[in-house]
């Protein structure tokens, strides 16, 4: 499952990342780098989590394997928080994606959801789209 998350997203070097983006002198210069780190999903990869590894750590028998996974698109966010300034706590978005006996499971928190209590409609707008294309890429991993 995670090749496929592998081969969706993006994986620059997130220190690298950030000092192109602040080095950028014009939007369109920034939005064309941030473009060239973005997998065929739309997303990059920020942090990964192996939350499996430190719960196996000094255990016995065979253990599931969890990863917290935390993705996104600064292009997208820049549109929320010039909306709702909030909306940067909660962007990029984690995915949790985890082996248990009876499959592997994965979860989401919409970022629809948690920007509703701000009553923005252009940002609850930006919200939906990113949603649409989170669940199209857990779609496309499953």
């Amino acid at each position: 499952m995670l090749s496929k998350f592998d081969a969706a997203v993006g994986h620059p070097d997130i220190e690298e990342f950030w000092k192109r983006v602040a080095a950028a002198k014009t939007r369109p210069e920034m939005e064309s780098f941030i473009q060239s780190a973005l997998g065929p999903s739309g997303f990059m990869e920020f942090a990964r989590f192996d939350h499996g590894g430190v719960v196996q750590k000094g255990e016995t028998g065979g253990h599931p394997r969890v990863f917290r996974l935390v993705i996104g698109n600064p292009l997208i966010m820049r549109e929320m928080v010039k909306q709702v300034p909030d909306a940067g706590s909660y962007a990029p978005v984690t995915i949790l994606i985890d082996e248990r006996p009876d499959g592997v499971h994965m979860s989401y928190d919409r970022m629809a959801s948690l920007l509703a209590p701000y009553e923005n409609a252009e940002a609850l707008r930006v919200a939906k789209d990113l949603d649409a294309k989170v669940e199209a890429l857990l779609a496309s991993i499953t």
